[in-house]
């Protein structure tokens, strides 16, 4: 089901914006502060919902310009919400091997990725679905100075929302794109989640020489 809506994601845009009208500009904001602010709603659509809605604004339905500065907004408030969160309760919600809301892995995962890329991790993790979620987590938990990760935060939604929204009111309407838009959907999701799966055969890789 959870797939599905993934797949047919313009299907459901249509209908929200059909019996909630202007109220869509307030879900979609929630969506992504939601998505990028809290570590247990890492499966709330991101990619794929920006690129559909950014579609929708290309026929007129929606303006680009207000669902960019809103979605930039929540992306934003989301990680920073989302950093203080790691202030405060991170450590000890990690103690856990495994939890049933959060995960360790995915933890390690990112703290991970923090050591190879540094502080650029907060833009790039934009573009990787999961570990977006759990970025500003582990800032958070690291003690980032909040002055960097403020800067990086704004930084990265900009090119995040920006890329998806407009990247889907510039190219939502070419006709190869119109007519198979679920198709498109799925090719963004599956490139979103090549990163993670690079990372995670790396990090096998790396687990196998050690143990070598």
């Amino acid at each position: 089901m959870v797939f599905n809506f993934f797949l047919h994601i313009d299907a459901h845009i249509g209908t929200i914006i059909d019996t909630y009208g202007l109220w869509v500009y307030l879900i979609l904001f929630l969506v992504i502060f939601f998505e990028t602010g809290f570590v247990i709603t890492p499966f709330l659509p991101g990619d794929s919902l920006l690129f559909a809605v950014g579609a929708f604004a290309s026929i007129g339905i929606l303006s680009p310009f207000t669902l960019f500065i809103l979605l930039v907004l929540a992306a934003i408030l989301g990680d920073a919400v989302n950093y203080w969160i790691g202030s405060f309760i991170g450590p000890k919600a990690f103690k856990r091997e495994k939890g049933r809301l959060f995960r360790k892995e995915h933890l390690e995962k990112t703290q991970s990725f923090y050591e190879r890329h540094g502080k650029k991790t907060i833009i790039l993790v934009r573009f990787m679905p999961i570990v977006r979620t759990f970025a500003p987590f582990v800032a958070g938990i690291g003690k980032m100075k909040y002055s960097t990760f403020a800067l990086y935060n704004i930084i990265g939604a900009i090119m995040w929302v920006g890329l998806f929204v407009f990247g889907g009111f510039y190219f939502g309407n070419v006709p190869f794109v119109e007519n198979n838009f679920s198709f498109v959907i799925l090719i963004i999701i599956v490139i979103s989640v090549v990163p993670i799966i690079v990372e995670f055969f790396r990090g096998k890789r790396k687990n196998t020489l050690h143990n070598a």
